[in-house]
């Protein structure tokens, strides 16, 4: 759905918006709406689209959610990158943790902002991308430091911690993985040393905080 045009100053920086409520949708629009020099020219509702979205309408600046059906906002990122790799993506997140914070930026967004701080941050961290600046946001900012030195699981603990997450007890886990309880139990102390944790609900707390695993 394209949004009409909202200032007719022709250097307006043009930003696309992508996310899958409508509520919000509606609401950084009015948000947008009330920035000088800035120009809302699109709207999409899952990744797949946002992707068709970009490439129809070349905005300067895309404001990317990333938990969206079809196509997740960190796919939509590294599609939009790999044809245009200096494209200005922001991502728009409830999630401040390291590690998602991490892979947006690997996936090359250029900004990460909370929703929840939108009204306070969002033009200046349009103002800054579109002028070829990095804005994160300071709550996230805070996380990536607070674990600058963290050690980082290894894709066998991810896989183990998953399936723990999902509610798989060790015999469980190793049968699903093909490995022996034993060295699931060994897995699992391995990763609450890493990750601080007190026991495996405290890791699995832990981990989604961080965005090492999804919700």
């Amino acid at each position: 759905m394209t949004a009409s045009t909202m200032h007719s100053d022709s250097q307006a920086i043009r930003v696309l918006i992508a996310d899958d409520h409508q509520l919000l949708l509606d609401g950084i629009a009015t948000l947008l709406q009330s920035f000088p020099g800035v120009e809302l020219v699109g709207q999409a509702s899952d990744g797949q689209q946002a992707v068709r979205q970009f490439l129809a309408l070349q905005p300067d600046v895309t404001l990317m959610d990333l938990q969206m059906p079809v196509m997740s906002g960190l796919d939509a990122i590294t599609a939009i990158r790999a044809q245009h790799p200096r494209a200005r993506i922001i991502v728009l997140t409830t999630y401040k943790g390291d590690t998602l914070v991490g892979r947006a930026v690997q996936a090359g967004a250029c900004g990460y902002l909370l929703k929840s701080s939108l009204r306070h941050e969002l033009l200046a961290a349009i103002q800054a991308v579109h002028a070829g600046r990095r804005y994160i946001a300071p709550e996230a900012q805070a996380e990536m430091a607070r674990y600058a030195s963290a050690d980082v699981l290894s894709n066998r603990e991810l896989e183990v911690l998953r399936l723990v997450a999902q509610g798989n007890s060790n015999r469980e886990t190793g049968a699903l993985l093909s490995i022996k309880e034993e060295t699931v139990k060994a897995h699992m102390s391995t990763i609450l040393a890493k990750l601080g944790a007190k026991d495996r609900t405290h890791a699995v707390t832990i981990a989604l905080r961080r965005g090492i695993l999804d919700t």
